[in-house]
């Protein structure tokens, strides 16, 4: 597949030795896999900002997003709580990523373990329109369930 390669800086840290950097697991992969850069335990219902040893420099009009595994949620309940999480471009710090674990049994997690994904997405940012009334829409105020869908919603 051929797509646009943007160059992200990235600073290896004295715990990531030895580790690989987050990589594509397939040509069509949207997502880099990321490892664990150090050894814990996650209890169930503990959460916990597992260490990458990476730290990047994102480039402005992008950020990186921190998305969940699949098979860490549908075969253990471990996920990233704050999905996606957003690395904005002027953090410089190390990426840690935060994972919770659903499931009912402890989770270890081991240096070199994928945790997560990271995708590098464009920013767009908004600013703000100041306006006595908006327009009317079919939808209108409609909120949470008002478009249906849901049986337990009652539409």
């Amino acid at each position: 597949m051929d797509r646009p390669a943007i160059p992200v800086p990235v600073k290896r840290l004295p715990h990531f030795e030895g580790l690989e950097l987050p990589a594509y697991a397939t040509e069509g992969a949207a997502g880099m896999d990321v490892l664990a850069a150090e050894d814990m335990t996650l209890a169930p219902g503990a959460r916990h900002a597992v260490a990458t040893g990476l730290a990047v420099a994102i480039p402005q009009g992008f950020e990186i997003q921190v998305r969940p595994r699949s098979g860490l949620a549908l075969k253990h309940g471990v996920t990233v709580p704050n999905t996606p999480g957003t690395i904005d471009s002027d953090y410089r710090g190390e990426l840690k990523v935060i994972m919770i674990n659903h499931g009912n049994a402890v989770f270890e997690i081991r240096r070199g373990d994928r945790i997560a994904q990271l995708v590098l997405a464009p920013v767009t940012q908004a600013t703000w329109l100041k306006v006595d009334e908006l327009d009317e829409t079919e939808r209108g105020e409609g909120g949470f369930g008002s478009t249906g869908g849901v049986v337990s919603l009652g539409n």
